[in-house]
């Protein structure tokens, strides 16, 4: 049984459809990736499983269950935790205040995981009386994931922590979760269109073109560059 799938899935903004009998599955403990261009649908993907947007058509499971009309905190709260495009962090609240909203997710746990993000992320005690406003954009990202990691959630939506982060930086990102996934067990989807984020993280990965999934790319194929970069390229 996968831990989330899902199956024939449309998602329209307005008239616009924007997915398109989109399939696909995670199982528990693996790292997934979805890549492509900008465009492809990888976000609005996103938003439709953790709940921000509705499906024209199709169906999101989670441990089996169906999740048509669970709301976005209700999901979180069954955890599964998000990382939405940009961080989202918030700028006014300090870096401690910004962690302590991640204790929402996954009311399940008994566990709360302050000493794991500090041990992944020691910037964060670092700079726990810090407003969130003021941190870099690397240390923003790392900060959102801090956030939905405190909860202990079982599932990570992760999109794309790349995006305004210093290579260097993505690097230590990417290195980061694959250490979480190996020690905590922890499921990460993400979507991505940075290749080297891609290669450092995935156990395998599907392609997205025009709203639709047209791979999959096993781990020994993500070693090759030019197989990867034909579904990255403009």
């Amino acid at each position: 049984m996968a831990l989330l799938s899902c199956e024939s899935l449309s998602v329209a903004y307005d008239t616009t459809l924007v997915l398109r009998d989109v399939d696909l599955s995670v199982e528990e403990g693996e790292i997934v990736g979805v890549m492509g261009k900008n465009g492809a649908g990888k976000s609005t993907l996103m938003k439709t499983l953790i709940g921000l947007l509705e499906p024209r058509s199709g169906v999101v499971r989670y441990r089996d269950e169906d999740l048509d009309g669970v709301s976005a905190d209700e999901r979180a709260r069954k955890g599964i935790g998000y990382i939405p495009q940009g961080r989202d962090v918030f700028p006014d609240l300090t870096v401690e205040e910004n962690l302590l909203v991640g204790e929402s997710i996954n009311e399940g746990s008994e566990v709360d995981l302050y000493d794991e993000v500090y041990e992944y992320f020691p910037i964060l005690e670092e700079r726990a009386t810090q407003e969130a406003g003021t941190m870099s954009g690397g240390q923003q990202q790392m900060l959102a994931i801090g956030r939905a990691l405190v909860g202990n959630p079982d599932l990570l939506l992760l999109d794309e922590h790349s995006e305004g982060v210093q290579p260097s930086i993505v690097g230590e990102i990417s290195e980061n979760l694959r250490e979480l996934n190996d020690d905590l067990g922890t499921t990460i989807l993400f979507v991505e269109q940075n290749l080297g984020a891609i290669q450092d993280m995935a156990d395998r990965c599907y392609a997205m073109k025009r709203g639709r999934v047209v791979d999959e790319v096993g781990r020994a194929s993500l070693e090759d560059e030019d197989k990867i970069a034909s579904h990255l390229a403009v």
